[in-house]
């Protein structure tokens, strides 16, 4: 049967171009339909946005040839600091504090700004002969035959592929046409996001403060800038973004601190509601989902875009792995492989998330007595305080050939 590509990847966020270019590279035509036009991807000036990237993360876009045109741009977070405390009275006595110097392989990941991240994947994508991106296009239809999936677009277009992949966020139409339920639930938070420039500088160190209404994490960025995920309730959080920059800066300060110095808004502000969401099922019928589109967990450990990418990884494994065994990547057989090696990590990153922001956001004393004690027990014990920097660099569980720094 002859395809218009091997594989088809709805969504040109992140997920679906890094996943374009590690099949690529290995062989696979590959055609990315994005909803977005390219001078909107590519165009986007400094607004904030930025991302956590775990070391096994930056391992694997190192792999696939991206991170040379990324590091420059990036800041290594070398500790991490976590406490817990009301607004304006500073932090307990008892916290975690994770310095990357107690493991061998270098820095626990990097802060990137969202802007180069995306600008480095359009320009790659376009240099790679084997991959098509359709920008500004969207999926209507999609079926599912023998041998083969064919999407069918709002131009009117159709296109064919061995296999289909649904990187197209939370609310994945991929998924919904394929029939896959989500699970998940909303938590009455909402974050505010935006970048901070600051006196003093950050030292490459990224902070967390638990907060009874939620988690305030500061990410330093390159020069002295951090990245700011503020949860708040909803109420507050709609209040807090209708305020104008000053006031806005008014409520952060108390819960932002002094300890880099005065502050100022760089860039827009944003926010984005809060939940769980998870895909009941990873695959269908020559059909696999990835990132967003597969699983949507709180950010309170910055973990959502690595355990993407450990889809990405696994499943760009699973694929390159059943051609050169000349199986037909499409088949259940073959996409199942995929899905039992993510399933499990996914729903227990999902689970951990969710654990950790009702123990925090909270202000029962009790709790409160019994979770400052946990931070200094962990931080107390050193194999601890290290199985738990090897977690937050992605060093943990069975990993992809290309987050160990291998080739695919």
């Amino acid at each position: 049967m002859t395809h218009d590509s091997d594989i088809l990847i709805v969504g040109g966020g992140l997920s679906g171009p890094i996943l374009a270019l590690a099949l690529a590279q290995t062989g696979h035509s590959v055609t990315v339909i994005d909803a977005l036009g390219e001078k909107v991807r590519k165009n986007a000036g400094f607004d904030g946005r930025s991302y956590a990237v775990a070391l096994t993360s930056q391992r694997l876009l190192d792999g696939i040839g991206l991170w040379d045109s990324i590091a420059d741009h990036s800041q290594p977070m070398l500790e991490i600091k976590v406490s817990d405390g009301r607004a304006g009275e500073g932090p307990s006595p008892f916290f975690m504090h994770f310095n990357h110097a107690e493991i061998e392989e270098g820095p626990m990941g990097y802060m990137v700004q969202d802007r180069h991240i995306r600008r480095t994947l359009l320009d790659a994508m376009a240099a790679t002969k084997n991959i098509t991106h359709l920008a500004g296009e969207t999926v209507t239809a999609q079926d599912i035959a023998p041998g083969s999936a064919t999407a069918t677009l709002a131009s009117g277009k159709t296109l064919t592929g061995k296999v289909l992949i649904g990187a197209d966020g939370r609310g994945s139409g991929t998924a919904t046409r394929a029939g896959i339920k989500r699970t998940g639930w909303g938590y009455g938070q909402t974050a505010l996001v935006c970048a901070i420039a600051h006196e003093k500088p950050h030292n490459g160190i990224a902070h967390q403060f638990f907060m009874p209404p939620g988690p305030l994490a500061i990410l330093p960025l390159p020069g002295n800038v951090s990245s700011i995920v503020w949860s708040e309730t909803d109420d507050n959080a709609q209040r807090f973004n209708a305020l104008p920059d000053a006031d806005y800066l008014t409520m952060l300060r108390p819960r932002f601190g002094d300890f880099l110095g005065d502050i100022s808004l760089a860039g827009h502000r944003y926010t984005y509601p809060l939940s769980l969401s998870l895909a009941q099922n990873l695959i269908s019928d020559r059909l696999a989902l990835i990132g967003d589109a597969a699983h949507g967990v709180h950010p309170i450990a910055g973990q959502g875009l690595n355990a993407g990418m450990r889809d990405i990884a696994a499943l760009a494994e699973v694929i390159t792995d059943a051609t050169r065994r000349g199986e037909d990547i499409g088949s259940l057989a073959v996409l199942k492989r995929y899905e039992e090696w993510r399933r499990f990590d996914n729903t227990a990153l999902a689970m951990a998330t969710d654990g950790f922001n009702r123990l925090f956001s909270n202000d029962n004393s009790l709790v409160r007595g019994l979770r400052d004690i946990g931070m200094g027990v962990v931080n107390a014990l050193p194999g601890l305080r290290r199985s738990f920097i090897r977690e937050a660099a992605g060093l943990t569980g069975d990993l992809p050939r290309l987050m160990q720094g291998q080739r695919l």
